[in-house]
């Protein structure tokens, strides 16, 4: 213990002079060693300098070590076969290349980790194999959140590899490992973004010792895009040690950015080519069966079966076709609820995997108050009370990839059924129609690479009705709706500056003036500053039905999370983050419409705790009557304005614990009364088998007489139960006292073979004063992949 002991103090020590001077003092120590075994005292000041010349040399060198632009490992085909067993027993590994002297990013990044970790690549025919070493030197139990697919990445211990196998900086493939096994992977999108929702076929093994843990991995050429005869791929490994609080890359990345931007990999050198594309065809076929009733019409039971199918289709190495007919989402976990008390339609993630692919392609387009292309407008409607209602998708298909090196598109076409008493959201009724026709969605994207990490892309979006008829009043759509536009995207190679300027314009039977929206984006990051300009108009006219545009008619013009990063001595406090956001929002007739202009605070402990302050004040001219408790009550008259102001504190405990939580509270003035919110969400991990969780959310606002006043819970318990790598259960209750509902949804999970499940989903709605059913549902729905 006592041996422990001291070398943890060494460690620290250690780290402490790295922080000041890049060097630590075992090599301090063992220098003047053997400069001293080398020369007897008197000479000692005539070496004096060479001594300082040295110290510095070393000292730069560790500070450099594992530069981005200089880390290389070489990848050699498999000169025996690679059995998946978690033991790098086969001559291969001896003799394969290894990436190693990984370098901590977080919680400083001039330090070497607690915990060394070694990788080794090799390939064959069908596999990309990768053999990890992951020391633990640190005596206790692994924290890993579950054995959940897709697990919380910050808070589990796990070994990371992003792969850009395009050579652009921009796109990619993350697979990621818990020492358990547990496998997490998804889509590099914007050069660091993840989409964890996408779901392929990889392989793994683990092996656990005393002080490490050993993980042989092997992923399908089929399951990756890549450029043939490309030998120079960009990659990169990340070890997120949860138990020391540690975050270390294989190559040195400032801490002031993301770890796993690609911006930063290293290169992965290729001796021989990889191997050719062979025939990939990849067929998922589905059947399910689903009954439900709904209890407020009264009427009977209905039950029905389904069948569909997705198909993967690899055109080229790096060209993907995706099919599905007949789709059904069924399985996708519900959308998390939210308390809605703002005038403008709020966003919500896609979460249906065939959408999710290349998404960035499409989705990205724009800025968010603006975004031509929102997947969530196919397939989804409201009815005439505004709930939500899903609308079947009769098939659909995307291409979507690289063309080479410089050129990337995106094709997507889907069909939809007509469906009676539905409204399209987001698209113009003006005839007040409560019919949906089929209809025919197309997105295409042509995007060329310039420079090492930026693009230009041009976009077309069409919403097209197919049985359209225009002299009946009862449908709610218009014939088509269109919108074509340009993106660019700037970014150097160190991350320092980004821009992004996009310009868009709409087109519909009946032109409008101002159908266009433009935007602007600059920023500008270094290790202390972050800096962010902005300004996006979007014309009253413009009108894009298939994208996600709340408000139109305005002039957004401001700064958002700009920030500067102290990185104090102080022990226990990792950074702290003083920032502001300011936006003006300016409407026709050049007046002002909004303001707003918040100053905060944010204290990151070592611990993983976070404090944050914020104080903010904001006006509002109302440009038609609001009634800011959405209760129905007299509306704020339009034309009036008001101005607020508000604090707010928040902290987040330290989340490698079994229990942990967050809490806040929002208290201030609001339009012309009050509101108070308060939010905790608390709960024990019983790792890795699951969780216990509840949100609360409680929101008092208070408006002067005749106007309503209002205090309401939003309440959701959650468990999740991982009974092994392949069996899950997850229940969700939510209860919106603002929506006057009690949610109750339950997910059986059991993935019999490598992207292969059976679900067992049940979900109950209810009236919560008095536990009324509203309408409840089973379905039992079973897909397997099929290799063709």
């Amino acid at each position: 213990m006592a041996l422990a002991v001291q070398k943890k103090k060494n460690h620290l020590i250690n780290r402490y002079l790295r922080r000041r001077s890049g060097v630590s003092m075992s090599a301090i120590v063992t220098f003047a060693q053997s400069l001293c075994n080398w020369i007897n005292l008197q000479q000692f000041t005539q070496y004096i300098s060479v001594f300082i010349f040295l110290l510095f040399g070393l000292s730069i060198s560790l500070i450099s070590q594992n530069a981005p632009e200089e880390a290389n490992v070489v990848i050699q085909k498999a000169i025996d076969k690679i059995k998946l067993d978690g033991v790098l027993d086969e001559v291969t590994w001896h003799e394969a290349d290894v990436a190693r002297d990984f370098y901590l990013t977080y919680p400083v990044d001039n330090d070497f980790p607690t915990s060394p970790t070694e990788v080794k690549i090799t390939f064959d025919d069908n596999f990309m194999y990768f053999g990890i070493v992951c020391y633990d030197p640190t005596p206790g139990r692994y924290l890993v959140e579950s054995l959940r697919r897709d697990w919380d990445w910050p808070s589990t211990e796990n070994f990371s590899i992003y792969i850009d196998p395009f050579d652009d900086r921009t796109n990619g493939f993350n697979f990621s490992l818990s020492p358990y096994n547990a496998q997490r992977e998804g889509l590099i999108l914007n050069s660091e973004d993840i989409s964890s929702d996408w779901d392929n076929k990889w392989y793994s093994k683990v092996t656990n010792y005393d002080d490490k843990w050993v993980a042989e991995i092997a992923i399908p050429f089929k399951t990756l895009r890549y450029k043939e005869n490309l030998t120079n791929w960009n990659i990169q490994f990340i070890r997120n040690d949860v138990k020391n609080n540690e975050r270390s890359a294989w190559t040195a990345v400032p801490q002031q950015y993301r770890t796993n931007n690609l911006a930063f990999a290293g290169k992965l050198n290729w001796t021989d080519p990889p191997p050719p594309p062979k025939l990939n065809i990849s067929v998922i076929p589905y059947m399910l069966g689903q009954i439900t009733k709904d209890y407020q019409a009264g009427t009977d039971p209905q039950s029905f079966g389904k069948v569909g199918f997705d198909a993967k289709v690899a055109v080229t190495s790096a060209l993907n076709l995706d099919i599905t007919v007949n789709p059904d989402f069924s399985q996708v976990e519900v959308d998390q609820q939210i308390v809605n008390l703002d005038r403008f339609e709020l966003f919500f993630p896609e979460r249906r995997q065939f959408f999710l692919e290349n998404s960035d392609l499409f989705g990205k387009s724009g800025f968010p108050p603006s975004r031509p292309f929102f997947s969530r407008r196919i397939g989804i409607a409201r009815d005439t009370l505004g709930s939500t209602v899903p609308v079947p998708i009769l098939f659909g298909a995307r291409l979507s990839g690289k063309l080479n090196k410089d050129w990337r598109i995106g094709l997507l076409n889907m069909q939809t059924a007509q469906r009676q008493g539905a409204i399209l959201p987001g698209a113009e009724n003006i005839n007040g129609g409560k019919n949906l026709p089929g209809q025919n969605y197309t997105a295409a994207v042509v995007q060329r690479q310039l420079w090492s990490r930026s693009n230009i892309s041009a976009i077309f979006v069409n919403r097209q009705s197919t049985n359209f008829t225009a002299d009946d009043s009862t449908i709610s759509t218009s014939a088509y709706n269109r919108v074509g536009g340009f993106d660019f995207n700037f970014a150097d190679k160190t991350n320092t500056w980004q821009a992004n300027i996009y310009l868009h314009a709409s087109f519909d039977p009946e032109p409008k003036k101002n159908a266009f929206s433009q935007g602007t984006f600059i920023g500008y990051q270094t290790r202390h500053w972050v800096l962010r300009y902005f300004h996006n108009y979007i014309g009253s006219g413009y009108n894009a039905e298939v994208g996600f545009v709340p408000r139109k008619g305005i002039l957004n013009i401001g700064t958002f999370n700009s920030q500067y990063i102290f990185y104090p001595k102080a022990e226990g406090i990792v950074t702290i983050k003083p920032g502001t956001r300011i936006i003006y929002t300016q409407i026709p007739g050049n007046r002002l419409g909004d303001r707003m202009a918040d100053f905060n605070v944010q204290f990151e402990f070592i611990n993983t705790s976070l404090l944050t302050a914020s104080v903010a004040q904001q006006f509002t001219h109302l440009f038609r009557d609001f009634d800011p408790t959405r209760t129905q009550g007299v509306p704020l008259p339009a034309g009036s304005s008001y101005t607020w102001y508000n604090g707010s504190i928040n902290f987040q405990s330290d989340g490698r614990q079994p229990f942990s939580y967050s809490v806040g509270g929002n208290y201030g003035t609001y339009f012309n009364g009050d509101r108070l919110t308060f939010e905790l969400n608390s709960g024990y991990k019983f790792r890795p088998y699951g969780s216990f969780f509840v949100q609360a959310i409680y929101n008092d606002v208070t408006l002067p007489q005749p106007y309503n006043s209002t205090r309401f819970w939003l309440i959701g318990p959650r468990l999740d139960v991982t009974f092994s790598n392949s069996l899950f259960l997850t229940t969700f209750v939510q209860y919106n006292e603002q929506a006057d509902n009690l949610n109750i949804n339950a997910r059986f999970q059991w993935r019999f073979a490598p992207v292969s499940d059976l679900f067992v989903v049940y979900t109950d709605n209810y009236y919560p004063g008095n536990l009324e059913v509203k309408n409840r549902a089973l379905v039992i729905k079973l897909s397997y992949w099929l290799n063709i």
